[in-house]
């Protein structure tokens, strides 16, 4: 992995390169239980349980494009240095609460493995889908795993940052991977857009139901209120008759009939309107990122 995003990154166009165990923004939980330097779980929680584990190479969030809010990143010291880890913020709030998490220490393989130097807090990233809150993840540096864990990971997702056009990048990446080795496969090479869109299939599907059925309703509404009226008109032709006859105008008329219905159109859109306030607030509780 270290020699392909090597060799990624020196393809003209590219601005940064790295690998990952987990591709954001949906991921399957791994909830790993992990050891935290002087802290007593009280009995209501929290356990000493993370919800993520991330394994990632040293320019992933410069690649990525993901802040980094307190302490450093991963460095190529570090690839010989002392075990380090960086944590998310969801992790320091519930663990190290109005403390820095920089410069204590936690443990990821039981008591005999090696305590690991927190260096640094990263924003959170959705991991469990865009719908659901942000759980606490920590992120291991891949190029000492072998080192401190006796551990490598067999798949990684890699990712490439580059304003050229997908298709002509597609067909470079490509050929790096096969000449490291012509039986290394590709899976699923695409955008991060596409990715998104994938994680919000579901939800958008669900939208489009809605939003169908809404049309629908509205449709119906609308050849209702046409009938009912139309039906009105024909019930009170005599007495529209009579009024002509002793003189009433047409707009006379017009106003005549369609007062009442406006009335009734009033009320409704007032009612109307003061329910989708209060909707639009619980939606907006509901969705990510959207005000």
């Amino acid at each position: 992995f270290t020699r392909l995003t090597t060799q990624l990154s020196q393809i003209p166009g590219v601005q940064g390169t790295a690998a990952m165990t987990g591709l954001p923004p949906f991921r399957q939980l791994n909830a790993n239980d992990t050891d935290f330097e002087d802290y007593q779980a009280p009995p209501e929680g929290p356990f000493e349980n993370v919800d993520y584990y991330q394994t990632v190479t040293i320019d992933y969030l410069k690649t990525m494009g993901v802040p980094l809010m307190d302490g450093r990143d991963f460095s190529l010291a570090d690839v010989t240095g002392a075990p380090v880890v960086m944590v998310n913020e969801t992790l320091a709030k519930t663990f190290f609460k109005g403390r820095s998490p920089v410069g204590r220490r936690l443990r990821t393989g039981g008591p005999n493995a090696p305590w690991l130097n927190i260096i640094g807090v990263v924003r959170d990233v959705k991991q469990g889908g865009l719908s659901s809150e942000t759980g606490t993840e920590l992120y291991l540096l891949a190029e000492q795993g072998p080192k401190v864990a006796n551990f490598a990971p067999r798949n990684m997702n890699i990712v490439v940052r580059s304003e050229l056009p997908f298709d002509s990048l597609a067909p470079q990446l490509q050929r790096a991977v096969q000449s490291m080795d012509p039986t290394l496969p590709i899976v699923r090479l695409r955008t991060m857009d596409d990715v998104f869109g994938a994680s919000v299939s579901r939800p958008r599907l669900l939208a489009q139901l809605l939003g169908t059925f809404a049309g629908l309703a509205l449709l119906l509404a609308a050849v209702g209120t046409y009938g009912i009226l139309a039906y009105t008109v024909t019930e009170r032709r005599k007495e529209i008759g009579m009024h002509m006859a002793l003189g009433a105008s047409r707009s006379n008329v017009m106003n005549r009939i369609l007062g009442q219905g406006l009335r009734l159109t009033g009320i409704g859109l007032v009612v109307g309107l003061i329910a989708a306030f209060g909707l639009t607030r619980l939606l907006q509780t509901q969705l990510f990122n959207v005000r």
